[in-house]
């Protein structure tokens, strides 16, 4: 049971390396998925407002792991 255990936590880590940075992304994807219809933007925008959310979240996660 311990191999099994040791190898799920192995699989986890290559996805989940970093748990704030996973929850960043899964929040702006939730934006993307269910305020971006709702909100009376052009569609052309919708996508580069999610890249600049998504270079937020990289750039703050980039910069409280460099403070470590």
């Amino acid at each position: 049971m311990t191999v099994v255990l040791s190898a799920l936590r192995e699989v986890w880590g290559l996805f989940v390396e970093d748990l704030s940075f996973t929850i960043a992304l899964l929040i702006c994807f939730g934006i993307a998925t269910l305020v971006f219809p709702r909100v009376a933007i052009p569609p052309a925008w919708k996508g580069a407002t999610l890249f600049i959310l998504l270079a937020v979240a990289l750039v703050e996660n980039v910069r409280r792991t460099a403070q470590r």
